[in-house]
């Protein structure tokens, strides 16, 4: 043991000690290799901690030389070649019976598969491991599926999924084409998702059959939408059914792909105008330490966030997105569940999301093709909870609920009005190839300017129809179109007087209250 702390650099030593060691060294960054040998040959735990050392060091270490340091180990081709110009290594199956609470750069046994984020094949590019079976090949940090990663966890505890699982791909592949495009190579275009992560099983297939675990990101398939505003529209005639896009039960027909995120560091921090040092530095603040790899890895660059992604929905034929000269309506849609799903008065995001789709059906009819991209940003990105905090506080506060205040309230409980931050939102309309968009199914200024930034054409602006505006729901759209939402010709005429007489739903939280208590 004494020769391996001789021969092993001081810097790695440490690093060694303190991630593979519950043992913790108190003057370790003082002390030269020898005193360190002296300090464990002090330990109460002595027997205990060698007994831990001695198992790594069998399975981790090269035999130790004192002529000189251990060097990085280097990345190998193997000899399971399929033929001479296979460049694949041999994946390393991680078995570990300790827990190791991050990596380091440069360290034994570290030898991440390269990313060229951009290059156009996907070869070159590399795919993207961020699974739990090749720790020492993995080039992301993070973990599949999200938020829905921890699920995965509880399964594994539960002793209901094994650990070591690999997923069947065989009959997985995309159901319809998307891409390439030329946008793929653009990172200022992609930088939020992974354009070849629904091709997994054709693009790395070398890699599947050495054994590598590698994961899609991106899943294509087809569906039937059933909506009873679609029924509706049928049974009033605003919509024929044809057939083909909407049948006569008032089903529509749509291709669709569910996208999780997959994050090229240092393009989302130009983005948002800071460092990658910075960026990193403010997530692992915020997630409380939750990706401690985000300071020790800085070689690594991708990261697979623990949110919620996002669902592409179209209706008609998908391989004319890219032709600008063919119709295309769009809308980008931020998750409201109490809407969306229940029905909620409060807000407009249902009745805008049905119209948007009944849109995208007749665009489809016309010969064109329709969009709808649905992002899990619930509450503005604050989430649910915060949202209803905030519905409170806008119900209770002196006056009620005005569309004087509207933003206010939300400042006031978040420290924000919104952290949606619409500079990744354009990324799946460049995954799809999107150039031009004849009707965006928005009132939004902020997702106008997002995509328009990136180089996308947009026409038309189409604002909801007063008549599906829900009468609790006006406190919302009056605020939003005096603030200087694109408004069109439905809602001109809204101004100061409008913005301070428009009030919401009285729910008397404060009287029932105090009953309560006096009861």
């Amino acid at each position: 043991f004494f020769s391996f702390f001789q021969a092993t650099p001081k810097p790695e030593l440490i690093n060694f000690l303190r991630c593979h060691n519950n043992y913790f060294l108190p003057n370790a960054a003082t002390s030269n290799n020898h005193d360190i040998g002296f300090q464990l040959s002090k330990s109460p735990s002595l027997n205990s901690y060698f007994a831990k050392l001695s198992s790594i060091l069998s399975t981790m270490s090269p035999p130790v030389s004192t002529a000189g340091p251990i060097a990085k180990k280097p990345r190998t081709t193997g000899t399971t070649k399929k033929n001479e110009n296979d460049e694949i290594p041999v994946p390393e199956i991680t078995q570990l019976d300790y827990v190791s609470l991050t990596s380091h750069a440069d360290a034994f046994g570290v030898d991440p598969i390269p990313i060229s984020w951009g290059h156009p094949d996907p070869l070159v590019r590399g795919p993207v491991i961020c699974t739990v079976r090749h720790s020492s090949q993995r080039n992301a940090i993070g973990a599949h599926s999200g938020s829905y990663c921890i699920y995965t966890g509880l399964a594994v505890a539960a002793g209901k999924l094994n650990p070591d699982y690999v997923p069947n791909l065989k009959l997985t592949s995309p159901v319809f084409n998307i891409g390439p495009h030329k946008s793929w190579t653009d990172p200022k275009k992609i930088a939020s998702i992974d354009p070849f992560g629904h091709i997994v099983t054709e693009a790395y297939a070398g890699y599947l059959d050495k054994g590598f675990d590698i994961r899609p990101t991106i899943a294509v398939t087809k569906a039937h939408i059933d909506l009873p505003e679609t029924r509706e529209a049928v049974k009033s005639g605003r919509l024929v059914p044809d057939g083909k896009i909407l049948l006569p039960t008032g089903q529509s027909i749509v291709s669709k792909a569910a996208v999780e995120p997959v994050w090229y560091l240092p393009e989302i921090a130009r983005r948002f105008g800071c460092t990658e040092t910075v960026l990193r530095q403010s997530i692992f603040r915020m997630t409380n330490g939750m990706y401690p790899e985000l300071i020790t890895r800085p070689d690594i660059k991708i990261f697979l966030p623990p949110i919620g992604g996002l669902t592409i929905y179209i209706w008609g034929d998908p391989d004319t997105i890219p032709d600008d000269d063919i119709e295309l309506t769009c809308r980008v849609h931020d998750e409201c569940n109490g809407s969306d799903v229940f029905g909620s008065d409060i807000c407009t995001c249902r009745p805008y999301l049905t119209h948007a789709i009944e849109e995208c059906i007749k665009t489809a009819q016309r010969g064109g093709c329709g969009i709808v991209i649905y992002y899990r940003k619930e509450g503005r990105s604050l989430g649910e909870v915060t949202k209803y905090l905030v519905y409170n506080t806008r119900k209770r506060q002196e006056g009620g609920d005005s569309a004087e205040n509207y933003f206010a309230c939300t400042e006031k409980v978040a420290g924000v009005q919104d952290t949606r931050f619409q500079a990744l939102m354009p990324d799946p309309l460049h995954f799809l190839g999107v150039k031009k968009i004849h009707n965006f199914i928005s009132m939004s200024d902020m997702k106008y300017n997002a995509i328009v930034s990136t180089g996308i054409e947009i026409v038309n602006r189409v604002e909801i129809p007063k008549e599906l505006v829900p009468d609790d729901a006006q406190v919302e759209i009056t605020a939003k179109v005096f603030h200087g939402y694109n408004a069109g010709e439905a809602y001109k005429g809204i101004d100061e007087n409008e913005l301070k007489k428009t009030k919401g739903r009285e729910y008397g939280y404060d009287q029932n209250t105090k009953k309560n208590l006096v009861e």
